[in-house]
């Protein structure tokens, strides 16, 4: 039995569209911010008196279909059948744009190879922890980290980039906490299949992804903020083209990213992201955090939570 810890992450240059359904390899690299104040703890028990795998989220018991594959990778690779209880608490609102999903796997797939009897190094915990979803190769990692797109299962792995001195902060306005009306894998699809933005999407996405490497190494604030939007919003124009068209904006969303464009004009340096969801992400730097939160609790109050960078996935019970 082994208990994991993962966090949450945001990309800053965005991961969007599968060109391999199964082995979850994305058509661009991707560059992320690992969160502290968001993360998922699992635990992970093999035992061989279980028929089938269980799985109990938030203390709810759940349908383990979806588990019992991912879990299938790892007996595969442990060479074990036991069947395995799965118990997970989220620390961060599920299906709401705030990448629960890649702290769930990489917490899920560190448990669990870890209670398999399995000693992955990190790329391949990364690469197995893509399997059960894309986002959570990078939540493997603390800070900030890379995912390669590659060409296959071996190639298309994440990494820690190296810590940059700029005292990032990220500061998240929920605007709506609740499930998202249409789920990430489903319209991750059809903006592939339907949207005549996503081809340059790809291009550009690819390429931003090289320049962030290359701000970030440079600390240099205003093209790390400018890439960040600039994917975000070239990601939702692809979606809203996607037949059906579709937004994951509300009016909130507006506001918020209004208050960013006056916040920016003033000289705060802040930067908003989207994921797939209505909630806010705002990218800026700690001795602006009090101006930024100032400028958004009349509206939101409550709702407005800041993060630092978070830690690596790390091992909490073994």
């Amino acid at each position: 039995m082994t208990t994991a810890r993962a966090h949450t992450n945001i990309a800053l240059i965005k991961y969007w569209g599968k060109r391999d359904a199964d082995l979850i390899l994305p058509y661009t690299s991707s560059v992320s911010l690992t969160l502290a104040d968001f993360y998922t703890d699992t635990r992970v028990e093999f035992d061989a008196r279980l028929a089938t795998d269980q799985f109990q989220l938030d203390g709810q018991a759940q349908s383990a279909a979806k588990l019992t594959r991912f879990l299938d990778l790892v007996r595969g690779q442990a060479g074990i059948t036991t069947r395995a209880r799965v118990t997970s608490t989220n620390h961060v609102p599920t299906a709401a744009g705030l990448a629960s999903s890649a702290s769930a796997y990489a917490a899920l797939a560190l448990a669990a190879s870890h209670a398999a009897g399995l000693t992955l190094d990190d790329r391949a915990l990364s690469r197995l922890a893509r399997r059960g979803s894309g986002s959570a190769a990078r939540s493997v990692f603390g800070g900030l980290a890379v995912w390669h797109r590659g060409t296959d299962d071996a190639s298309s792995y994440a990494e820690p980039l190296p810590a940059t001195t700029l005292p990032l902060r990220m500061v998240v306005v929920m605007v709506n906490a609740g499930p998202k009306p249409i789920g990430s894998r489903d319209l991750m699809a059809n903006t592939v299949a339907t949207s005549p933005y996503y081809p340059a999407w790809v291009t550009h996405n690819e390429a931003a992804a090289t320049a962030m490497i290359q701000a970030l190494a440079a600390d240099d604030m205003p093209t790390i903020g400018h890439l960040t939007e600039q994917s975000a919003m070239q990601m939702h124009a692809a979606i809203m083209a996607a037949d059906p068209a579709f937004t994951y904006f509300e009016p909130e969303t507006l506001a918020v990213w209004q208050t960013v464009h006056r916040l920016r004009a003033s000289g705060v340096p802040v930067y908003a992201t989207m994921d797939a969801g209505p909630n806010v992400k705002l990218l800026t730097l700690a001795p602006h955090v009090a101006t930024v939160c100032a400028a958004l609790s009349p509206q939101f109050d409550q709702r407005v939570l800041v993060s630092a960078p978070g830690p690596a996935a790390r091992v909490l019970e073994d």
